[in-house]
């Protein structure tokens, strides 16, 4: 008994250590954008906003493949350092660098030539175009810092190394803040100077991970191989659900943008970029406790220690629940403060459009934090087919129809609404999904560890 308890109070302490510092480094990633929507509003105004709010879906897309290289990797990783595999693991990291070498190469081309063309079709017009060009193609051109240093952050928090990788973002988000302000105030770069802050940022953040190789606390390095086909397709798979919720991100906010474009203009697509990077922030935590507990998961699910496996995941739900509550409150009573923070040019038009917003939209929280965690738990468990169907379900297959047909009915309430209920109906499949694992055809088909592991 004694025995049961000092192994759950360790349990509980490697959750807390992993989970705090991956939720503290994933808000200074997500301040990123907020930090760039907050200097914008003040330099350029609404039509920056919905400038920036155009150009965010490549962001997402960009973070998107360097977390699904890095996730799907790291993953991998952990799974053969806990079965004394070292030689395959120092394959997978490097296989892992020259993937993100490859796609690098081929959305600095895009950034390079095709920026133009890309912000028209995201929803950009004669008044947006040249700021949405500006930024976009500047994150573009910075994409190799982008995917390599959340491929790093991923391979250094599965070392064993989770305090380091906090630093590396958080240093990286001080450092946007700093360098936003100089170069769109003081230098008057606007648009350009935002975007080029941001990927500034990333150069610090790989040098803050660099201690790792410099003090010598590397278990991984780089190898000199031809690499191995099936690790890249093992890769992918397992990073996919992190890639889905990226992109699906992305899929969101053009859908959102044309339709708010259409109902509101570009005042509404102005209000949609304060929610929708106050909510970067927010699904942030959740993401944070997902990829925090990730390591913990995949080393358990290595040593087939399934009881661990469910206590684990136990507690991240039980923590996203109460986050999600705590956001939705601060968010319920401190509406106006934060209208006011991104509202420079006082318009009652952004005001009221974003307080009904804010109240709506964020009511979804209460269940994406679930949808989140548990389509990282079953990547992580190595059941990305599973992972990846709760990804596309709350991303695009479930939100764009609701979106589209709710806008027609209740106009911008609807729009709000669409969020809250597509992460509804993918909780309600996920309990379902639960459920239906305790009979004998799902073991049959998902298998007898992912049983043990997924009824919880």
């Amino acid at each position: 008994m004694k025995e049961e308890k000092n192994v759950e109070k360790s349990i509980l302490k490697s959750f807390f250590k992993y989970v705090s510092l991956s939720v503290l480094g994933m808000m200074g990633t997500s301040f990123y954008v907020l930090i760039d929507t907050f200097f914008i509003s003040k330099a350029e105004g609404p039509l920056g906003m919905a400038a920036l709010n155009f150009s965010i879906p490549v962001f997402c897309i960009i973070l998107g493949l360097g977390l699904m290289i890095g996730i799907g990797g790291a993953t991998r990783y952990s799974i053969l350092k806990s079965q004394k595999q070292d030689r395959e693991a120092n394959i997978v990291f490097s296989t892992c660098i020259k993937a993100g070498i490859i796609i690098s190469a081929v959305l600095v081309i895009i950034g390079t030539f095709g920026s133009e063309f890309l912000a028209g079709i995201l929803g950009a017009d004669m008044s947006t175009l040249a700021m949405t060009k500006a930024y976009m193609s500047t994150i573009l051109c910075f994409a190799p810092f982008f995917i390599i240093n959340n491929i790093i952050l991923a391979f250094v928090r599965n070392d064993s190394n989770p305090k380091l990788s906090m630093t590396a973002m958080l240093s990286g988000s001080f450092s946007n803040i700093i360098l936003d302000y100089i170069l769109m105030f003081p230098l008057g770069l606007g648009m350009f100077g935002a975007a080029f802050a941001t990927g500034l940022a990333q150069i610090v953040s790989i040098g803050v991970l660099s201690i790792h190789f410099i003090k010598k606390k590397n278990n991984f390095k780089y190898v000199s191989d031809k690499g191995n086909k099936s690790f890249i397709s093992d890769i992918f798979s397992l990073g996919l659900s992190s890639f889905v919720n990226e992109v699906s991100s992305a899929a969101v906010f053009i859908a959102f943008n044309l339709v708010i474009l259409n109902l509101r203009g570009n005042l509404g697509v102005a209000s949609y970029g304060i929610i929708a990077n106050v909510s970067i922030v927010g699904v942030s935590m959740f993401y944070g406790i997902a990829q925090g507990v990730q390591p913990l998961i995949s080393r358990f699910h290595g040593l087939k220690e399934y009881k661990t496996v469910r206590k684990v995941l136990k507690i991240s739900l039980f923590t996203s629940v109460i986050v999600a509550a705590v956001i939705y409150t601060g968010i319920y009573f401190n509406t106006q403060g934060i209208i006011k923070i991104f509202n420079s040019e006082q318009s009652t038009e952004i005001a009221n459009i974003t307080e009904i917003g804010l109240k709506i939209y964020f009511i979804g929280f209460l269940f994406a934090g679930i949808n989140i965690i548990m389509s990282t738990y079953l990547s992580a468990i190595e059941y990305a087919k599973e992972g990846f169907t709760i990804s596309l379900l709350r991303g695009c297959v479930i939100i764009v129809p609701l979106v589209l047909l709710l806008s027609k009915v209740w106009g911008m309430t609807g729009v709000w609404s669409s969020f809250v209920l597509t992460e509804c109906i993918v909780t309600a499949l996920v309990i379902f999904m639960a459920g239906l694992g305790k009979n004998a055809q799902i073991k049959n088909s998902i298998g007898t560890k992912s049983e043990k592991c997924f009824n919880a």
